[in-house]
């Protein structure tokens, strides 16, 4: 599936995991055909459409499966023993999700919220307390794109790459700095503070928004005005399905020229990649901000030494700009690349979405329109971790590092650059801190196709023990992580009478300094923790 190549490492769904201190006792487990009578009643009671039963699938409905597994982009939580809700609600409008809320609230039942379904760990559709529902949010997918203004209405169960087609519609000079994965939805990948390949240009989604809709806990339908700029503040990177459903998002379009140029760039280490990596650290985050130079490490079997591991060291990169222009530039600031004129590729700014996420798709002709293709149950298995890198990695420790990674076998890195607007924001503007300081993010990423759970074990372990060495090269006090790479290992919350100290320990890696705001906005707009996740 798109989320899971090494290529494509954005994702997002809405959910969150919660902070709060307060803790609400569930119900006991209800039978789910009772319950879906009770829960189906209590809709018709506080909905005027008569065709609201449509939009419920009951564990019974022959189409549950289906709608169930459509949107799992994980196939590690695809299996007959992992959790499964007692209903899949899939409202067509505002006011479904207001009912669904009420009587969720109502019948005491913990709510999952689902936009695109690309959450890494999986919890916009499982849990680890059932009993539980999901409230799917993928028909609620309207965009309008007003290019006068140049701003964009998009609901939060549209896609990434239908935000980018309805934007290539109305003109061929806009575009939105957001993810890379064009089946990514919306609503978790903004509310979780999701960026791209033009985040050291115009920093981060959630740079970019001005307006959003949200369902809070008693049901009621909110804008940026009427929910206030603390609420607003919270869901522009802490995470939306904390704090309420988010509907919509208003976001400001940006300036992309009409011609963009791409390239990848792919060396071993005969090929002398450990010095490409050492420059890369040194030019990446500092370079025109124009140009975004991702770099993917991969343990691969040699082509020059039959019989041995190496690593391949990739740069994959968007330049706002022509090729000439870039080919000067980067003679200059990084000549270890060797970048030539025929290595680059010059298009349009849609087409660059098309090669950035899939070259192959591009090569073989895929048109804009391929980016509607929301490409539905296609999971493949997956473990994703982050880091952030404060001080260069010197040549020595990249050794020990490659080392390691050949060891183990196949966990890869995504190395993503910041520097440019990224630190010019300051680190409380929006819950989202990782700002001024960092030289670039890291992605631990593994991607598997065995289904037994020997092999999973094996790439989870894989992945924790490549995290465990990366130790004495990353961010300490606290060793910082990015929310939308959700990651279960560092910490979860059982919502005991210790939430709060639970809470505080992957807190305080997401978020810094920001998280006792949040917990502050979480404990005022739902004291129950009606909304929360693991």
């Amino acid at each position: 599936t798109k989320s899971f190549s090494m290529a494509k490492p954005i994702l997002f769904s809405l959910s969150f995991f919660l902070l709060s201190v307060f803790y609400t006792s569930l119900a006991a487990p209800p039978a789910s055909e009772s319950f879906y009578t009770d829960f189906l009643n209590c809709l018709k009671q506080n909905n005027t459409d008569p065709s609201i039963s449509d939009i419920v699938f009951p564990q019974s409905n022959p189409s549950f499966s289906t709608v169930l597994q459509n949107y799992i982009r994980n196939a590690r939580f695809n299996t007959s023993s992992t959790s499964k809700p007692l209903i899949i609600v899939t409202p067509k409008q505002p006011s479904h999700v207001q009912s669904t809320v009420i009587c969720a609230k109502k019948t005491n039942i913990q709510v999952k919220i689902r936009s695109g379904g690309h959450d890494y760990e999986g919890i916009s559709y499982i849990s680890n307390q059932p009993p539980f529902i999901i409230l799917d949010m993928f028909n609620l997918k309207t965009i309008n794109v007003d290019i006068k203004n140049e701003v964009a209405y998009v609901q939060a169960g549209a896609t990434l790459g239908e935000l980018y087609y309805g934007i290539y519609q109305k003109s061929k000079v806009h575009g939105f700095p957001a993810g890379v994965g064009p089946t990514v939805g919306v609503g978790g990948h903004i509310s979780g503070g999701g960026y791209g390949t033009m985040l050291r240009k115009y920093g981060l989604s959630v740079d970019n928004i001005i307006d959003a809709e949200i369902v809070d806990v008693k049901g009621r339908l909110l804008n940026r005005k009427s929910m206030g700029e603390d609420l607003f503040w919270a869901i522009g990177g802490g995470g939306g399905a904390s704090f309420g459903v988010v509907l919509s998002y208003t976001v400001k379009l940006v300036s992309v020229p009409e011609t963009v140029t791409v390239f990848r760039i792919e060396k071993t280490l005969d090929q002398n990649a450990t010095d490409l990596v050492v420059q890369w650290q040194q030019v990446a985050p500092t370079i025109d901000n124009r140009l975004f130079m991702r770099l993917l490490l991969q343990p691969i079997t040699s082509k020059t030494v039959k019989g041995t591991k190496t690593i391949r060291a990739s740069v994959v990169a968007l330049f706002l700009g022509g090729a000439e222009e870039l080919v000067g530039i980067l003679g200059k600031e990084f000549p270890l690349l060797g970048l030539k004129k025929e290595d680059c590729l010059e298009m349009s700014w849609i087409n660059s979405v098309i090669w950035y996420n899939s070259a192959e798709e591009f090569k073989s002709g895929a048109k804009p329109e391929s980016l509607l293709d929301r490409n539905l149950n296609s999971a493949s298995f997956g473990k994703r971790k982050s880091d952030y890198v404060q001080k260069a990695i010197p040549k020595d420790a990249l050794e020990l590092i490659w080392k390691k990674m050949i060891e183990l076998g196949k966990v890869g890195f995504v190395f993503n650059p910041y520097g440019g607007k990224m630190a010019e924001i300051p680190a409380d503007a929006t819950p989202f801190p990782h700002r001024a300081g960092n030289l670039f993010k890291v992605q631990f990423s593994v991607n598997w196709k065995d289904p037994e759970p020997s092999a999973t074990s094996e790439y989870l372990n894989q992945a924790k023990s490549l995290y465990s060495f990366m130790e004495p090269y990353v961010s300490k006090n606290p060793r910082s992580a990015f929310l939308n790479y959700r990651d279960l290992d560092i910490g979860i919350n059982s919502f005991g009478k210790n939430s709060y100290e639970e809470g505080k320990v992957y807190g305080a890696k997401f978020f810094n300094n920001n998280f006792d705001r949040l917990v502050k906005i979480k404990t005022a707009v739902d004291p129950d923790n009606f909304f929360r996740n693991e």
